[in-house]
């Protein structure tokens, strides 16, 4: 198997950046020079204590000890010579090994096996990172086998949105348009009991219609019209107020803004941000006509906006409960509605790599949410 190579290794720095083998070099030849002239130095000395012509017994025992610094510096040579082939053999050729190997899965060949025999330590190190290596690789391979039967799960949730969207909404229409025509028809000939009956059949035909559209948006946040650039959010609350201008101006609504900034996000999305907060703000009002502020303020590299109103506001207990999909706090007869919008505004914010959230921090009737999106830079705002 090979995949992505992995990055490449920091840089060592200060005396890091020297290989292990060289410090082994640089030992080894300050030690034969520090040899070589201790050999030197010691036969001088020799010499010099032989020209004082000393008595035979003295002569005879330096003679004794010349013999023995010869075997000491014997002895000496072979160890040197000895730990160079351990050292090369036992620990630097092992290292090379153990380097090259790991080189090789770094460069993208997660198959290939780790192992070096010698010295115990480092057959002992090798044995775990092969380990691990295998564990990572296992893993891998489940995530890769996971994700691609994501992938195709969400080929067969966009099949069944496309089914959704055109077949299960025909019959739908069917059901409503000739119950209405029954209505039309045999009006004359109902009672109001079956009228009644006819006029639930209309309205469950109709609010599954709504459920449906509701439940397409929500699937395609961050899969259609998910492109990200730099936008303004000014133009995409315009956008929104342009939608909802028949609302906003049967209820009298009134709505302020800040100056609001580019960010980095997508117009569509964003408006149906806007326009959904906006309706929802105008949905929950009380008997007082709506007033919606939409505010922005800037936080380190996102901007956080916020939608505050003069509604019947929210608990602060229910704070989390909102927005969860199909989670309703007010009976479908008093505000109409399929319990998605607020969780689809959350899914938004989080697509764009922001927070969405209650503020529960400001006394008073109505509700504030609060956003945050990715600012479009310095050069862009």
């Amino acid at each position: 198997m090979s995949i992505h190579p992995l990055p490449p290794p920091k840089e060592p720095v200060g005396l890091g950046r020297l290989p292990v083998a060289r410090w082994f070099l640089f030992t080894g030849a300050v030690a034969g020079v520090a040899f070589v002239a201790g050999a030197v130095v010691t036969m001088l000395m020799l010499a010099e204590a032989q020209a004082l012509n000393p008595p035979p017994g003295v002569a005879a025992q330096m003679g004794r000890v010349h013999a023995a610094l010869i075997v000491l510096f014997a002895v000496l040579l072979a160890c040197g010579a000895g730990l160079a082939v351990i050292v090369r053999y036992a620990v630097l050729k092992p290292i090379d090994q153990l380097t090259d190997q790991v080189r090789q899965v770094a460069a993208g060949d997660f198959d290939h096996t780790l192992h070096v025999d010698r010295p115990a330590e480092l057959a002992e190190l090798s044995s775990h990172i092969d380990a691990m290596r295998d564990r990572i690789v296992s893993a891998w391979r489940v995530a890769a086998d996971q994700a691609e039967e994501l992938r195709r799960s969400n080929g067969e949730l966009e099949q069944f949105a496309y089914v959704a969207s055109h077949d299960l909404q025909e019959p739908l229409r069917k059901v409503a348009s000739f119950t209405q025509m029954l209505e039309q028809r045999y009006g004359s000939e109902l009672d109001e009991r079956a009228r009644q009956y006819i006029h639930y059949a209309v309205d469950g035909a109709k609010r599954m219609q709504l459920l449906i559209n509701d439940l397409l948006d929500f699937s395609r946040v961050g899969r259609v019209t998910g492109e990200r650039t730099v936008t303004d959010s000014g133009e995409a609350l315009n956008q929104a107020l342009d939608n909802l201008s028949a609302t906003v101006e049967d209820t009298e609504t009134t709505v302020t803004r800040d100056d609001l900034p580019k960010v980095k996000g997508n117009r569509l999305q964003l408006t149906q941000l806007f326009q959904n907060l906006i309706e929802n703000a105008i949905k929950f009002r009380s008997e007082a006509p709506p007033r919606i502020h939409i505010g922005v303020k800037r936080s380190g590299d996102m901007w956080e906006f916020s939608c505050s109103d003069n509604g019947i506001g929210v608990e602060p207990k229910y704070a989390d409960r909102i927005f969860l999909i199909f989670q309703r706090l007010h009976p479908r007869d008093v505000y109409p509605g399929t319990g998605i919008g607020l969780a689809l505004c959350r899914k938004i914010v989080e697509y764009h790599g922001g927070q969405m959230w209650l503020d529960n921090s400001d006394e008073g009737q109505g509700a504030t949410f609060r956003w945050t999106l990715p600012a479009a830079g310095d050069d862009d705002d």
